[in-house]
């Protein structure tokens, strides 16, 4: 049985939500914490029910904490009070949203490297989706961008989440960016993606939880093969709902017991990789949008 917590977050969608309980309940972990959002619409309501009927199909010794909404509460408002209310009772969890597969070694990885690294507070989250696997000496490396299909924390780590950036207005001030990141492009789009996850323009929660880990100078584990497929992608998705190549992707198993690399350093070739592939950060999109900028501060006068 697993020993590690597990949070599963669930909304509207049964079929995505059975793929991902079935794969808990064969790793069967001795706590299961799941956390609902409320309907939005009136034709959401027997689909809230029908995901969490779901996950109430539990037929293995295992102690069960449910936290449902009545309301619609949104996506950010909905994890984050979800994941404050798992940490105020456990000190590390492995979370999985209701459209995220693991692989069953996932779990083994995430329980692993949560013991190995409890203590070591340069590193902050195991992600078990790995975007640009490529052959390595270990079995995982490390990122500064923490990947949220299917991951694992601590409650030391979350305790620093700040949703409201609060350090934030002072921050942008100073090039912190530009001397984290090592790229000016990098540095000018999380500028403005920081500015509207500030603003509350984006109902995520996620770039704060990158904002956060940053300002922590932490580090995610990536491991060296993919964990999760994400079987989200469609029109009834919050975030997802046009299909990539990340759409779908197959995981496969981890190779257990693990290679541990001697310390937590952010692999460069991962974070340019995860840069120009995911965030389309490139020089050459730096010089429009900074072309841009300065052409429209030209036709305002200033």
């Amino acid at each position: 049985m697993l020993n590690t917590p597990v949070v599963l977050l669930i909304y509207r969608r049964p079929e995505p939500t059975r793929r991902v309980f079935e794969a808990i309940a064969a790793a069967k972990p001795q706590k299961l914490f799941v956390v609902a959002d409320g309907p939005r619409l009136p034709t959401d309501v027997s689909l809230c029910r029908a995901a969490r009927d779901i996950t109430e199909m539990v037929d293995w010794p295992c102690e069960q904490h449910r936290h449902y909404s009545d309301d619609n509460m949104g996506c950010k408002r909905r994890v984050i009070s979800g994941l404050d209310w798992v940490f105020a009772q456990c000190d590390e969890a492995i979370i999985l949203e209701d459209d995220c597969v693991p692989h069953p070694t996932f779990f083994d990885y995430c329980q692993q490297l949560l013991d190995f690294y409890r203590d070591d507070h340069r590193v902050f989250s195991v992600c078990g989706a790995a975007f640009f696997p490529h052959p390595a000496q270990y079995s995982y490396t490390f990122s500064r961008y923490p990947e949220i299909w299917g991951w694992a924390t601590w409650k030391r780590a979350w305790q620093t989440y700040d949703a409201d950036m609060s350090n934030w207005c002072d921050l942008r001030k100073t090039d912190w960016l530009y001397r984290l990141l090592g790229s000016r492009p990098a540095a000018r789009f999380w500028r403005e993606v920081f500015d509207s996850a500030y603003a509350g323009d984006i109902d995520t929660w996620d770039y704060q939880w990158i904002f956060s880990s940053w300002l922590q100078g932490a580090l995610a584990a990536i491991p060296n093969t993919n964990l999760v497929t994400n079987v989200g992608f469609g029109p009834d998705a919050t975030h997802t709902r046009e299909t990539t190549t990340l759409a779908h992707r197959p995981a496969s198993p981890i190779e257990l017991p693990l290679r541990h690399p001697p310390e937590p350093v952010a692999d460069r070739w991962l974070d340019v990789h995860a840069e120009r592939e995911l965030f389309g950060i490139t020089y050459k999109g730096f010089v429009y949008r900074t072309l841009r900028v300065r052409l429209r501060r030209l036709l305002k006068g200033y």
